[in-house]
């Protein structure tokens, strides 16, 4: 795949500071100018001044000119205007206003994390000591941006700018509501969901194993239970474990471990979901205010009066 990672996005909220406090608390390591990086992807979060909360803008990594040429091709072909600028293309998603950004870069390369040894019937690969999520006392770093979900009025033209501009492949739809498109081997990078409204949905951070998602969850909560949202669970659509908390400015954050893997598009078959199995295989069912955040109403009130 000529794309090959979501390398940051650009997040707008009224209050920056108090939200670039909350990612800090997350585990994100504060920079220069409202970035914030991980482990391993680096600058991936930029906090700026909004009057709403939104995904103002979405980098992609490629690996070449030729790539950014053949995505230009393809956003004229759909009428889109896009503008060249050396090893960057630049796109605006009109239905969202989301700018896309695809930039010449390298390949992130993620060190190899030792596999979490589990016990199992006739399977022992951890004797004489506890288990490490119980030992573990450093604070939990996601290691990278995994996702972007982003809510959108017109759902065929958003998808359409996402698949058949930029390139993102197809891995599960969730009826003609929702589309998970991927721009690396993640089983999604981009999830579009229909909206009345275009607003942020959630972010989706990486962490090393389901140890790490339980306990980042109950150190944000310790103090701060009413961040808590939907979890502990394992999504159908990507397999991953899950835990959702609320950011100040009403965003959801996710930590995440283990999402299903496309290395051979030939081999991985989409799915499409009509009800809830897409959003959870188990754990507790996804609350109303996850399907239809709390500030939604308010979110179209100040859209329809700009």
């Amino acid at each position: 795949m000529a794309l090959h990672r979501l390398s940051s996005i650009v997040m707008g909220v009224p209050d920056p500071a108090r939200t670039i406090a909350y990612y800090t608390e997350f585990g994100l390591t504060p920079e220069d100018g409202g970035w914030l990086s991980t482990r391993d992807g680096g600058r991936q979060l930029r906090v700026v001044p909004a009057p709403t909360r939104r995904l103002v803008e979405l980098s992609i990594g490629v690996d070449s000119p030729d790539d950014l040429d053949r995505v230009a091709a393809r956003l004229t072909r759909l009428g889109v205007h896009s503008h060249r600028d050396g090893p960057t293309l630049t796109a605006i998603e009109r239905t969202t206003a989301l700018n896309a950004v695809l930039r010449v870069e390298p390949r992130v390369v993620q060190p190899e994390t030792a596999a979490t040894p589990y016990n199992g019937p006739g399977r022992t690969e951890r004797v004489d000591r506890r288990a490490p999520g119980l030992v573990r006392e450093r604070p939990v770093r996601p290691r990278k941006l995994g996702h972007a979900v982003v809510g959108t009025t017109d759902f065929a033209a958003t998808t359409g700018f996402f698949r058949d501009g930029l390139g993102l492949k197809v891995s599960d739809l969730m009826g003609d509501v929702g589309a998970f498109l991927r721009c690396s081997t993640d089983h999604h990078n981009v999830l579009v969901l229909s909206a009345p409204v275009p607003f942020l949905h959630h972010t989706s951070w990486q962490v090393d194993d389901v140890d790490d998602v339980g306990r980042g969850a109950m150190a944000m909560l310790e103090d701060h239970p009413e961040r808590h949202v939907w979890g502990l669970g394992r999504h159908h659509a990507g397999s991953n474990f899950f835990w959702y908390l609320k950011d100040p400015a009403g965003n959801f954050s996710e930590y995440y471990s283990d999402m299903d893997c496309v290395v051979d598009d030939q081999l991985w078959k989409p799915e499409v979901f009509d009800d809830a199995k897409g959003l959870f295989n188990w754990g507790p069912p996804p609350p109303p205010s996850f399907i239809k955040p709390d500030d939604l109403a308010g979110l179209m009130t100040g859209a329809h009066s700009v």
